[in-house]
């Protein structure tokens, strides 16, 4: 089994992404928003309320700037394969309907020893226009794939500050979660068949990363952007857990200006997002 290492640096051809304003409603109910209050947060979660125009949450960029179909990264087992990393930038709020024109680049595979690092960046463009709406870069860890003798990758520097959060806000997730935020696209049965979840080496299917990923950016939205999406500009993360649907999520954040580190963690205290950092805009 090998990864095939001719498409680092080789540009995708375009595709076209298209959304619906029910594509961005169900994405906001996916990753937890009205859970608990479903008048909370009816800007995300409904398109018709008096007075309440529909906004769209921020993470749903990696959603926005997904490929149409992902290159054959080579032959190995998908069981092995989990999502690592994540970023975005956001140049301009998404709307609740839209489209982008989307490339991709698998910019690296670093030898981690027991698997190996595939690195993606993604570039989504308005198809009118040209200019960039979303820059993204994910990281998948492959299991077995490690020892071909290249180099690590990048080391990053993050530090937690040593001092209390400047917000600490704690969201449920559901215990059917995982099955709701499958129907944004992402059917990978780790997430759904106890069968192939077991084949990972876990006792039951696991939430998807990005649905983790999606809770803390809400919880980033309202703490430290004042709930306004025009003002969170990046996001990003290295996922250092699994999570199961139902765990109860804690996102602790340490804002200096702009800047948000952050951590997400689960109610026995595991890290499950950790090296968080994000942007935030001035309020206008």
């Amino acid at each position: 089994m090998t990864l095939d290492h001719s498409l680092v640096g080789v540009p995708s051809e375009p595709a076209l992404r298209e959304w619906t304003s029910a594509d961005t409603l169900l994405y906001a109910l996916a990753v937890g928003a009205g859970l608990g209050d479903p008048s909370r947060e009816l800007a995300f979660t409904t398109e018709n309320s008096a007075g309440v125009p529909q906004r769209v949450l921020p993470t749903f960029a990696m959603l926005a700037a997904r490929a149409a179909a992902r290159r054959r990264l080579g032959d190995f087992d998908p069981a092995m394969l989990v999502h690592a990393e994540q970023s975005f930038e956001l140049h301009r709020p998404l709307p609740p309907a839209g489209s982008v024109r989307v490339t991709t680049t698998v910019t690296g595979i670093h030898d981690k020893g027991s698997g190996a690092l595939v690195v993606t960046e993604t570039a989504a463009a308005d198809p009118g226009t040209g200019e960039p709406v979303v820059d993204a870069r994910s990281s998948a860890f492959i299991r077995g794939e490690g020892g071909f003798g290249g180099g690590r990758g990048p080391r990053d520097d993050w530090r937690r500050p040593d001092r209390k959060p400047d917000h600490v806000v704690t969201c449920p997730t559901r215990p059917e979660q995982a099955l709701i935020y499958r129907l944004t696209g992402d059917r990978n049965p780790l997430h759904s068949d106890p069968s192939f979840a077991a084949r990972a080496g876990f006792d039951r299917p696991i939430l998807h990363g990005l649905c983790t990923y999606g809770v803390t950016g809400r919880a980033l939205l309202h703490a430290a952007a004042g709930s306004d999406p025009a003002r969170f500009a990046a996001m990003s993360g290295r996922f250092s857990s699994p999570v199961y649907p139902g765990e109860e999520l804690t996102v602790a954040m340490w804002q200096d200006g702009e800047t948000v580190l952050f951590q997400t963690a689960k109610a026995d205290g595991t890290v499950v997002i950790d090296r968080g950092r994000a942007r935030v805009r001035p309020s206008s």
